[in-house]
């Protein structure tokens, strides 16, 4: 595998199932009475989270502690970024403590990508700005081939905000690359300009949703809106919200995923959330044993 995961886009359908593979065999190790195995001992990770994060954090630090790595979370309000200092600066210094790892968020898009050209260890994109969250994508790969045993062929809708959405766009590259037929629907001041034309697009989210396999619910992300892209938060929810008599259009053995946090009542009732074709918390656990094969497979030459 290469030293770093910067982005689905990177990678081929071969990899993609290599890692998804890699995964499947360490949930088994999540599921015994001891979770921890020594793959990485001596391994150092810094988490370089510079936007919030609960799930992602949090699976990434389980991960890495599961594999029986050195774990160092960098805080940003404590740390000299306060005082002007450079990110390359910044992860030069947890370089020069060892490293061996550096997983990354950032609000802009791209910088997973310039760290790689200085670092020598691997550098993992927890999510940058609005462009990949990979990791996000190959666990909701590992949890659709989970619940459905193949990809190929699925039709797969992804509703919502899809074009401030980094989920979205890793997702696409990841289960267009694996064979599923992907659909968006989504008002159009939330469909980015350029859409592949193999990707169907919706307007109407009851024409949309019809004998889909795979519902994705997307959050509405206002932190990333500078205008308003629709009249109000219960017109979106009338009009795109993922409702009970909505998931009956779609196949009667259709799963409902939503990366997280999910705001209820917006893109999603609580009564699909929590419903028995919801999956969403299926993708928090699968979460932890896709970022342990991921930093099992991106280790250097070790593991490569």
């Amino acid at each position: 595998m290469k030293k770093d995961l910067l982005g689905i886009k990177q990678l081929n359908e071969e990899e993609i199932l290599n890692i998804l593979t890699t995964a499947s065999s360490f949930k088994d190790v999540l599921q015994r009475d001891i979770k921890k195995v020594p793959a990485l001992r001596g391994k150092t990770v810094v988490n370089l989270f510079f936007e919030p994060s609960t799930r992602t954090r949090t699976s990434f630090e389980l991960a890495e502690k599961r594999l029986s790595t050195d774990v160092l979370n960098f805080s940003i309000p404590t740390s000299s970024v306060v005082k002007g200092e450079s990110l390359l600066d910044t992860v030069k210094t947890m370089q020069s403590y060892g490293a061996d790892y550096i997983v990354i968020r950032h609000q802009c898009s791209g910088v997973p990508h310039r760290l790689s050209r200085f670092v020598k260890g691997s550098v993992i994109n927890a999510g940058d700005g609005i462009n990949e969250h990979p990791t996000q994508a190959l666990l909701d790969a590992f949890t659709i081939k989970e619940k459905k045993g193949e990809i190929k062929g699925l039709n797969i809708a992804i509703i919502g905000d899809i074009v401030h959405s980094r989920v979205a766009r890793s997702n696409t590259l990841c289960l267009l690359k694996l064979g599923a037929n992907i659909r968006y629907i989504a008002p159009a001041t939330l469909l980015p300009n350029y859409i592949p034309q193999e990707i169907k697009t919706f307007y109407n989210i009851d024409e949309g949703i019809k004998d889909a396999d795979v519902i994705m619910a997307l959050r509405v992300q206002k932190e990333r809106m500078d205008k308003a892209f629709f009249p109000s938060e219960r017109e979106y929810f009338k009009l795109y919200g993922l409702t009970p008599d909505r998931l009956q259009k779609a196949d009667s053995q259709a799963i409902v995923m939503h990366p997280g946090p999910m705001n209820r009542g917006i893109e999603i009732s609580s009564d699909v959330a929590d419903s028995n074709q919801s999956v969403i918390l299926d993708q928090v656990t699968n979460g932890i044993a896709v970022r342990m094969a991921v930093l099992y497979l991106f280790g250097g030459n070790d593991n490569g």
